[in-house]
């Protein structure tokens, strides 16, 4: 099978857990299955689905001399006979006899939940000095490897050079990868080679890995490490990848956060469905233990509430680093806020307003619902009153009901939106029309998607929730009409009607006649 279109593969931002916050390398089978077995039971629900083993699974005692080196120099890495690395049997059992990761992501799938791995650009450096093979090839690693080309912090790879040979070792990866079930790489010194001269000399690298998974006959999810992205190179990185780190490492100090801002500012027209510019971890819950440094996040609560909002509103992939078997209740709730989450889809496009030293204020209009948002932040030190005006937002309302997202208080929004704010606190609210999103006008109504199953005067829509609602025609215009799947919608005869109906949902009609009025009784 050969992928069509990668974008398919993450048609949202991803949302997962990622071992490197907590573990750094030392992350073990153990761990790896409980802290699925949380996800499935805590987070999957809200959209959560993504297990991630990060860096040096493949590495003999990982992580045994921290106190001098965070990755050991030159250690014994397990590897197959066609130069290709293998998780180490000490700390993920299954893998013993070449099994790799196929019973772990066995598992991982069980629980209804996807698997991914962190890998290294390159070719093991020790797979080049002896001579090792490479799979449906005649040249070996040694011809391959590029040893002008290293990594400036890990001493593991060497970079593949640009042959029709470095494309056969990236396909073999990706046919290993794919006989392990893996669904999502994230791949580490690619995005941006900034210990180099030139910061994009891994962009062959990052084809050739692309191209290995269009062929490898399994949908996985592209993630491309360090940043910070190169946003000249927008459109190689939205050609070839899923995410892009648009930082480098990031982690739980208010500067780092605030800077967030503008790194968002320059990256928010290039936010859609399969491709996300990346923020990077959320630094939330208990950290630090593989580094010896274990704590619990030294964002405050407000400082996470700011995090998780502009994460959310800016589109970018979600990934934990936390330990989830200790998350408190306080950062679960921050991890299920539905009100929240939902401004994370391509189809709520985000747009900064201002941006100054002391503050910023974004919006987002969901394409899919109409629903406009709206967010305010204070970046100060102090506490400080931050505003809006709808028109600011592009909302043509003079007055909407509202709630704000985290307290979940409503609102009543008269032509703005203003908020007194403790500092790095934020608030944010959806701006609605006061009928719950259906207005009434001529030509087309806009609301959400649906599955008509049959019709008559009185036709049944199912919508995605699966909850059923009847609409009734009057008689006198029922005579004929037509259902569309793209876009969807019912064609109605050229004549005028009334549509009534006992709830407002998602909805498009089109209406080939100007003299049309619709209705909506809230239920």
């Amino acid at each position: 099978m050969h992928l069509t279109n990668k974008n398919t593969c993450a048609p949202t931002p991803p949302m997962g857990w990622n071992s490197y916050d907590y573990y750094d390398t030392t992350v073990d089978e153990a761990a790896v299955k409980a802290n699925a077995d949380y996800m499935a039971k805590h987070l999957k629900a809200y959209g959560w689905e993504y297990i991630v083993v990060d860096i040096q699974w493949y590495a003999k005692k990982a992580g045994s001399m921290r106190d001098r080196y965070q990755y050991i120099p030159f250690s014994e890495l397990e590897m197959d006979e066609y130069s290709r690395l293998l998780p180490d049997p000490e700390r993920f059992p299954s893998s013993a006899d070449g099994s790799g990761f196929k019973p772990l992501a066995d598992y991982v799938h069980s629980l209804g939940l996807k698997f991914g791995i962190h890998i290294m650009r390159g070719i093991p450096r020790i797979a080049a000095h002896h001579h090792g093979k490479i799979k449906n090839s005649s040249l070996g690693a040694e011809h391959v490897a590029d040893p002008t080309v290293i990594c400036g912090w890990n001493p593991d790879m060497y970079g593949v050079r640009d042959l029709p040979e470095g494309q056969l070792y990236y396909d073999s990866l990706l046919e290993l990868y794919a006989s392990w079930g893996v669904d999502y790489i994230k791949c580490d010194d690619i995005c941006n080679t900034n210990m180099h001269k030139n910061p994009f000399a891994a962009a062959h690298e990052i084809e050739m890995l692309s191209n290995a998974i269009q062929k490898c006959g399994r949908p996985i999810v592209l993630s491309l490490s360090p940043g910070p992205a190169l946003i000249e190179k927008a459109w190689f990185y939205e050609k070839h990848a899923n995410l892009w780190r648009i930082t480098d490492d990031f982690w739980d100090n208010w500067a780092q956060l605030k800077d967030m801002f503008q790194r968002c500012e320059l990256w928010q027209s290039h936010v859609s469905a399969g491709c996300y510019p990346d923020c990077d971890m959320l630094p939330l819950g208990e950290l630090g233990k593989g580094f010896a440094t274990e704590h619990h996040t030294y964002f405050t609560p407000d400082e996470q509430k700011t995090m998780m909002t502009l994460w959310c509103l800016f589109g970018s992939p979600l990934m934990l680093g936390a330990e989830m078997t200790l998350l408190d209740d306080d950062t679960l709730a921050l991890l299920t806020n539905t009100d929240i989450l939902a401004m994370l889809p391509p189809s709520v496009r985000p747009h900064q307003i201002t941006r100054t030293d002391n503050e910023a204020v974004w919006y987002a209009k969901d394409d899919t619902t109409g629903t406009t948002y709206v967010a305010l932040f204070n970046l100060s030190d102090a506490p400080q009153t931050v505003s809006s005006t709808l028109a600011d937002a592009d909302c043509p309302l003079e007055s909407v009901a509202a709630k704000e997202l985290w307290s979940g208080k409503a609102l009543s929004l008269n032509g703005g939106f203003s908020a007194s704010l403790a500092p790095h606190a934020c608030k944010s609210c959806p701006a609605r029309d006061q009928n719950n999103g259906f207005s009434s006008g001529q030509g087309i109504f806009m609301l959400y998607s649906y599955r008509a199953i049959s019709f008559r005067s009185r036709f049944i829509i199912r919508f995605s929730s699966r909850e059923i609602y009847d609409w009734e025609i009057p008689r006198r215009s029922a005579t004929s009409f037509c259902v569309f799947s793209r876009p969807s919608g019912i064609l109605m005869p050229n004549r005028s009607f009334t549509i009534t109906c006992s709830r407002s949902e998602s909805l498009l009609i089109a209406l080939p006649s100007t003299r049309c009025s619709a209705s909506c009784s809230s239920p």
